[in-house]
């Protein structure tokens, strides 16, 4: 059986839950300490990292329904006996769920769809879109923005999309610890979008597509139309992996990549998002065109 998209979904469409949590891990394991995973008897939610673990997991939870029962913990070594070699040991607590704990369940998801980081990819023309398909997977807000409506229509990604008179101002509205991917229609709105996102010094990427001789006319601009701004901290070109090849599908899986590792570094942006911010009225328009 294949489960809903979200976790709201499948908890409101699931009458017998269990939440299996991870409470404890030490050493190396497939996901850290905290993740769930939501078993009912004909349908799953989340991963708590695949291989024999969680299908220890998992029988364990649906013979608690089977058998009504409400609690269960688990200490379970990672190593050759279960047929995994990551050699940590992993603790779990497996728990049939109430309403009320649904309810909570399905905040805590909300909250960590609220606290995502944003990546804002500037220009929606093929690399744009590329990212767009790729992005929609992981767990961050993308925002494809664009000028041009007709090439923001072509996007069939599951992601914001909007139309934007002043892309400047996305950038500035933008929540700390942002992302932002330059790859714009125009060399100079290119340079302009770039040194807004530069400007602003609580960014987790500032990326332009181009070449380093691109990057070398960004820097002269720069030093002579932005006080002397340094770029320092730009990665130009994006995605740079010694490939050759040009398609934007390509492209876009090693600048996902590059923004990934950013992202999910140690020393990652911690700043918190501001998901709520509010579209600059005149500016932004919906998936389709129309006015916010």
């Amino acid at each position: 059986m294949t489960a809903p998209g979200s976790l709201s979904e499948f908890l409101s469409t699931q009458h017998s839950v269990i939440c299996i949590a991870l409470t404890r891990v030490r050493g190396s394991s497939p996901r850290n300490e905290g993740t769930e995973m939501f078993v009912a008897p004909g349908a799953l939610w989340g991963t708590i990292g695949g291989g024999q673990l969680e299908f220890m997991a998992i029988n364990a939870a649906r013979d608690m329904l089977r058998d009504g029962v409400l609690h269960q913990d688990l200490d379970v070594p990672l190593g050759p006996e279960i047929g995994q070699c990551c050699g940590g040991r992993v603790e779990m607590k497996l728990t049939r769920m109430r309403a009320s704990d649904k309810w909570a369940a399905t905040e805590r998801a909300t909250q960590r769809d609220e606290a995502l980081p944003h990546v804002y990819v500037m220009g929606a023309g093929h690399v744009g879109r590329a990212l767009a398909n790729q992005f929609q997977h992981l767990p961050v807000r993308c925002i494809l923005v664009d000028t041009r409506p007709e090439e923001v229509e072509l996007c069939t990604a599951n992601v914001e999309t909007r139309v934007s008179a002043i892309p400047e101002t996305d950038i500035w509205g933008a929540p700390a610890g942002s992302a932002f991917i330059v790859l714009t229609h125009d060399h100079g709105l290119d340079f302009l979008l770039t040194s807004a996102a530069l400007e602003r010094q609580d960014t987790a990427y500032v990326g332009m597509i181009g070449s380093a001789t691109k990057r070398v006319k960004l820097r002269n601009w720069a030093h002579k139309h932005c006080d002397g701004q340094s770029i320092e901290h730009l990665k130009c070109p994006i995605g740079a992996s010694g490939s050759r090849d040009k398609r934007p599908s390509v492209i876009a899986t090693f600048v996902v990549a590059e923004v990934m590792a950013e992202l999910t570094s140690e020393t990652a942006a911690t700043a918190p998002t501001g998901a709520n911010q509010a579209p600059l009225r005149g500016h932004h328009h919906d998936r389709k065109g129309r006015s916010a």
